[in-house]
């Protein structure tokens, strides 16, 4: 396997540390990763072996891309700390640990998740409506499991507590290789081609 000594885009991937019940959540996030690697990408991620964490980088890792990871002390053995990736940075807190994440990424997105990985995706939200910050940020729905988050967004929107404008921030959709795409092109990066080579 040949590694792109520069990846052509890095993007932050912000999911579950569990695999939840549901096997095509780890499907996608295999996928997720395997596509940021085919594309000669980096993924900036919480820097776990476990859960759908653990598939993205994995499987990022094996498709020839860079593996960015984050990890605060207190969470180094719980998550189980991905002392393969390229990068992996250990922080004292969550506080920094996301916003190394943040620095490092040129667009984000949110696979299947818990509380933490909400917590993650309305931050970085939030962040760009306030202009704090100009990189996409996208919400990969993988077997309906945000149609009810989703549904409570767009009725925010008459609801009169978000603009049409600031909900239109936060891509979403239910497909992998359309959302990267649209991820990495928002950002103004380059889709390299697919190489067969690089495997």
């Amino acid at each position: 396997m040949t590694r792109a000594a520069t990846p052509t885009f890095s993007i932050a991937v912000y999911c579950g540390a569990r695999e939840g019940a549901n096997a095509r959540h780890a499907q996608a996030a295999r996928a997720v990763g395997d596509w940021i690697g085919r594309h000669g990408g980096q993924l900036v991620y919480g820097g776990g072996n476990s859960g759908l964490m653990g598939v993205v980088a994995q499987a990022t890792h094996a498709a020839g891309g860079r593996v960015l990871g984050v990890i605060p002390q207190a969470l180094v053995a719980r998550e189980l700390a991905n002392h393969d990736c390229d990068e992996l940075h250990v922080v004292p807190n969550m506080h920094q640990r996301k916003a190394l994440m943040a620095e490092h990424a040129q667009a984000f997105c949110a696979l299947p998740g818990g509380i933490g990985t909400l917590e993650e995706l309305f931050e970085v939200w939030t962040w760009r409506q306030l202009g704090y910050h100009d990189k996409p940020v996208g919400l990969l729905n993988v077997d309906g499991y945000y149609n009810d988050l989703l549904n409570f967004l767009n009725r925010m929107v008459p609801s009169g507590f978000l603009s049409h404008a600031q909900r239109a921030l936060m891509l979403d959709g239910d497909n992998v290789d359309t959302l990267m795409r649209r991820l990495v092109q928002a950002a103004g990066l380059p889709v390299i081609a697919f190489d067969a080579n690089r495997i």
